[in-house]
């Protein structure tokens, strides 16, 4: 009878055991609040998309279809946030999900795809770097981390309407220079022009303006990259050098 009994416990505590990947059968906030730093807005940045999650597929036999660009999206609906259950386990791009950052799943947005998410209950946004797939329930557009929902102020009732609008990087179509110099003679700027080029692997040139030759570095099409040399180089005994954006 002791026998039985023991086995039938084991048999209990087996079928109540969480099955699958995940260790918990349902899904709990942490133990803490995520930190202030932690619920800062993502910078938007030019990502590759993934190509194993731009292909259609299907789930509870619903199938989706990926959008090849985020251009001009925008969606209004109920979000949900997703939490321990899920933190440390890959993501739909191949990453690994954390409640802790500022990332968000959906069902059809391209990944990585940035989004700003604006809580229509309370004004609450937050910008969001979409990385996963969900959430597999008709009546919700997005499930967010933990600690963006948490910026967002939903993260005790767990849902709220939202309203979603995709975010694209912005793109500088006016290439920067770096000048370096000015002389009255081109000799003085040609030694110059050679060594910075060399040093810093970017291209050069000399222009003449009103009888004066100016040694510039670029074009550069990256204004933060530009912005990163410019203060290398005033470091390094050119501290008259400034950022221009033509020639």
């Amino acid at each position: 009878m002791k026998h039985l009994l023991l086995l039938l416990i084991l048999v209990f505590l087996t079928a109540c055991a969480p099955s699958g990947r995940y260790s918990m059968r349902h899904d709990a906030a942490p133990i803490r609040a995520p930190y202030p730093e932690e619920m800062r807005d993502v910078t938007v940045t030019s990502e590759k998309t993934s190509v194993s999650a731009s292909r259609p597929y299907v789930v509870h036999g619903k199938r989706y279809t990926p959008l090849h660009s985020e251009a001009g999206f925008t969606e209004t609906g109920i979000a949900s946030w997703y939490g321990r259950k899920f933190h440390g386990h890959d993501t739909s791009n191949g990453e690994t999900y954390d409640m802790f950052a500022m990332t968000a799943a959906h069902k059809t947005l391209p990944l990585p795809s940035f989004v700003r998410v604006t809580n229509l209950e309370n004004g609450n946004s937050a910008i969001v770097r979409v990385n996963d797939r969900g959430p597999f329930h008709d009546d919700r557009i997005i499930d967010l981390s933990y600690a963006a929902a948490y910026k967002l102020g939903y993260h005790r009732q767990g849902t709220a309407k939202v309203k979603i609008e995709a975010l694209l990087p912005q793109t500088n179509h006016h290439n920067a220079y770096i000048q370096i110099a000015a002389a009255q003679s081109v000799e003085q700027l040609g030694v110059l022009a050679k060594a910075l080029t060399s040093e810093y692997q970017v291209d050069s040139k000399i222009v003449k303006k009103d009888g004066i030759y100016r040694l510039r570095l670029g074009p550069i099409e990256d204004a933060q990259v530009a912005k990163q040399l410019l203060d290398k180089i005033k470091a390094n005994n050119h501290q008259n050098a400034f950022m221009l954006y033509s020639e």
